[in-house]
């Protein structure tokens, strides 16, 4: 059974930070994969001046953990974590944080990258992007879609 940790967060985090403790506590992994993501400065050639994140809280964070349990078990992955961002995020901050420990280097990236991908279509956020251009809503363009698209089963 995997070890599965989810945070919908309003306040700006330490990725580093949740490096070094997610690392601390896999000392029996043999490998530990990450991918942080941080807020733009720049979108379709305009400055951004924040993201913001809508949610539902205890939905969202259900819905995400849902995700995580069942690509943890599907990866073999012995923990994964999960920090994600709401609310205003400025250029630079970190808006999401993505762990994955197992025994290989390989199921440890699988994890990771498909967790991203849910993240990136499908999770119960909704975005908006604040530029000198005004707030425009964002949604999943067509390539996260297919990115998405390679981990489903036939």
């Amino acid at each position: 059974m995997s070890h599965v940790w989810v945070s919908v967060v309003m306040v700006p985090f330490d990725p580093a930070s949740e490096l070094a403790g997610f690392t601390a506590g896999s000392a029996g992994a043999g490998a530990v994969a990450s991918f942080t993501g941080l807020c733009r400065g720049e979108s379709k050639g305009l400055p951004v001046r924040a993201l913001v994140l809508e949610y539902f809280p205890g939905f969202t964070d259900a819905e995400i953990s849902r995700m995580a349990q069942e690509i943890a078990a599907r990866f073999e992955v012995d923990a994964l974590r999960v920090v994600h961002r709401a609310g205003r995020v400025l250029p630079g901050e970190a808006i999401v944080f993505v762990a994955a420990a197992s025994a290989h280097r390989r199921a440890s990236f699988q994890a990771v990258d498909c967790l991203m991908d849910y993240l990136k279509t499908d999770a119960p956020f909704w975005k908006q992007e604040e530029s000198d251009g005004g707030a425009v809503w964002v949604e999943p363009r067509a390539q996260d879609h297919q990115d998405k698209a390679r981990w489903e089963t036939k």
